[in-house]
């Protein structure tokens, strides 16, 4: 699933059922290209309040009892969906794992509400983060305001249950929220760019301390990361050949590791049986570096270029996923 935001999502397809109790949801679906023996239904503590075995069809169906009408994370093991739950719906999803979010369809007694939910993190998952950062304040926060004004009146004049449009315009009001506090942060590692980048000095893997005045004179690409983070391991193989295909070049690449330091051991066996490559640094104090902490890095991956005198070229510079990177890089060193 996509990032700028948090979320989760969920799944259904059809077998028949007989008389369900007002007291009880049932739950069906057909799920192709299934990632997992299971599915867990888990509540906003991200508690598992149900476990559902699949068939080896990618098929399941169950009857269960919730505490209250809701909304609910659907997880298969490696992708979330949310879910709006009431103890008399009858709800049939038909998805492809595969694809996930672009492939949930509902249909039953509730699946106007999650059909909803489906389309709106497809939604959200579409919004621009360069586009929203290049927004002056005025017409940043014209966007969200039409934004909020668009989806609540949507869910005014829709027939959704009550209880549905009560919670969900909280959670608009939340992700707008979420809007303005990426908006705010962005702007602020913006005005970073072309200043002199906080220096570190740092545990190298292949031995030794490694800082930044040793780099002085080449362009430095720097990953910050960290071996529990999805997304940042999900880097790794593009990173790779971006630092094959600039092998040579007037550049270095440098991963640093936020990792707690009793996870040191773990980090340092990571890096070997990946065989990373670039220079590999340790942060000497996890999030709370000093270094971390000068570049208001409070998620990862994060990624930083440096020109050869020191200076901050891009302070959130783009991902080695993104063909912007080679662009960027090619004008610099070409």
């Amino acid at each position: 699933m996509k990032k700028l935001f948090l979320i989760a999502l969920t799944t259904f397809c059809s077998i028949y059922s007989f008389g369900q109790s007002k007291n009880t949801v049932t739950f069906q679906a057909e799920i192709a290209n299934r990632n997992g023996d299971v599915i867990y239904i888990k509540d906003n503590k991200n508690k598992t309040i149900k476990e559902i075995k699949i068939n080896d069809k990618g098929v399941f169906k169950d009857t269960f009892e919730i505490e209250k009408e809701d909304f609910y994370i659907f997880f298969d093991g490696t992708e979330y969906t949310r879910l709006f739950l009431k103890n008399d719906y009858d709800l049939k999803l038909k998805m492809d794992a595969k694809q996930f979010d672009q492939s949930i369809i509902y249909t039953g007694k509730g699946a106007a509400e999650n059909n909803y939910l489906a389309q709106d993190v497809i939604k959200e998952g579409d919004v621009n983060p360069e586009k929203l950062v290049a927004l002056s304040e005025e017409d940043f926060k014209k966007m969200t305001d039409e934004k909020k004004l668009t989806e609540e009146t949507f869910l005014d004049k829709s027939s959704l249950d009550k209880t549905f449009i009560e919670i969900q315009k909280k959670n608009i009001l939340m992700n707008i929220k979420g809007l303005q506090k990426y908006y705010n942060e962005s702007k602020a590692v913006q005005k970073l760019n072309n200043a002199t980048a906080p220096t570190f000095n740092y545990v190298n893997h292949k031995g030794g301390t490694t800082k930044l005045e040793d780099l002085r004179g080449k362009y430095v690409y720097i990953d910050v990361w960290a071996t529990w983070c999805g997304p940042c391991r999900g880097e790794i193989p593009f990173l790779q050949k971006i630092e094959e295909k600039y092998h040579g070049k007037n550049i270095e690449f440098v991963s640093i590791s936020v990792d707690v330091q009793k996870d040191f051991e773990k980090w340092k066996k990571f890096v070997s049986d990946k065989q990373l490559g670039g220079i590999q640094l340790f942060a000497d104090n996890d999030w709370n570096s000093d270094f971390t902490k000068s570049l208001n890095i409070n998620s990862i991956p994060r990624f930083i270029l440096i020109d050869p005198a020191g200076k901050i070229v891009n302070a959130d510079a783009e991902r080695p996923s993104s063909p912007e990177l080679q662009e960027t890089l090619n004008k610099l060193l070409n």
